[in-house]
């Protein structure tokens, strides 16, 4: 059977070959004889019924600049014309990312969507580690500038950051003392009605943010991500420098708590941050880092990915 994949992601003329995970996870479907299309959010639509994307046929190939040839545009029914849906756009997670996750939903039972777009859309990926209390560093969640304060006072090292942001976008640290707390709530209160997220330093992060990646439920590998001298974020985006990594005792422990869960919730394809032993974020949305994975150590995640994902299509 020749596998149809849709992959509803950011241009992918604007991929970076040697890094991009999509355009690895294609580049593995290809080579397994898949047909593959791209569309972005919005070519997606719902009318009488029906689930469509104003996609193109694209071929790829491992070439800078010329990594990825466009056929003409077709109108995709995407439950009766693809087996599998990618979904993979970048957030920010907000109402129109939401929106497109609404839209997949009605393809259950008719078409496979990876990630579940329904528990993608429920897993906000600074929010879902709450529900491993005991694994992740002391956290609050709060637009109320007094918990805010109380929690400082606690832990006068904080990080603070947007509930919804990526990319280490936004991330702040207030070292004992840092008067700029007032500021920088008013900065982000003023830019959006959400919360925030602030949470205690872990002085590790200067030995590295371990980004662990799992395939349905189960750990395949993990890289370390180094912040640059100075830089408190580590996330590749600003700068972190990847190496090679495996994991420890603490992240087996960590995988141990949260494979079911992703697992019942069919998020095949995690991306986790660890640092010092803890657990800071659950990446379900576009997690990355499986191409610094395979250099580093020879595994192949998307070969992983998708052998799974033949495996329930057959089934």
């Amino acid at each position: 059977m020749t596998m149809r994949v849709a992959v509803q992601m950011d241009p992918i003329q604007d991929v970076n070959v040697d890094g991009d995970t999509t355009f690895a996870m294609m580049e593995e479907a290809q080579a397994r004889g898949a047909e593959l299309w791209v569309y972005q959010t919005e070519h997606l639509s719902w009318l009488a019924g029906r689930v469509t994307a104003r996609a193109r046929p694209v071929t790829v190939k491992h070439v800078q600049g010329d990594h990825a040839t466009l056929g003409d545009e077709v109108l995709l029914d995407l439950a009766d014309d693809v087996d599998v849906v990618l979904m993979r756009q970048d957030p920010p997670f907000d109402m129109a990312y939401q929106t497109a996750a609404h839209l997949l939903e009605l393809l259950k039972g008719q078409t496979l969507v990876l990630n579940d777009p329904a528990w993608v859309r429920s897993s906000p990926e600074k929010i879902i580690p709450l529900l491993f209390p005991d694994i992740i560093p002391p956290t609050l969640i709060s637009r109320d500038e007094a918990a805010i304060r109380a929690f400082r006072e606690d832990f006068p090292d904080t990080i603070i950051k947007p509930l919804y942001g990526n990319g280490g976008a936004g991330v702040f640290r207030l070292k004992p003392g840092d008067g700029n707390l007032s500021s920088l709530l008013e900065m982000f209160f003023t830019q959006s009605r959400e919360p925030v997220i602030a949470q205690a330093f872990l002085p590790a992060v200067s030995e590295g943010d371990k980004r662990i990646l799992l395939v349905d439920g189960d750990p395949v590998g993990a890289i370390n991500r180094v912040p640059q001298k100075g830089e408190t974020r580590s996330n590749m985006h600003v700068g972190g420098v990847a190496e090679s990594s495996s994991l420890d005792a603490a992240d087996k422990k960590i995988c141990d708590a949260i494979g079911p869960m992703l697992k019942d919730r069919d998020l095949l394809l995690v991306g986790i941050d660890v640092i010092g032993g803890r657990l800071t974020e659950i990446n379900v949305t576009s997690p990355t880092g499986v191409q610094e994975l395979k250099r580093f150590s020879g595994v192949d995640t998307c070969s992983v990915f998708w052998d799974v994902v033949e495996r329930r299509l057959i089934s």
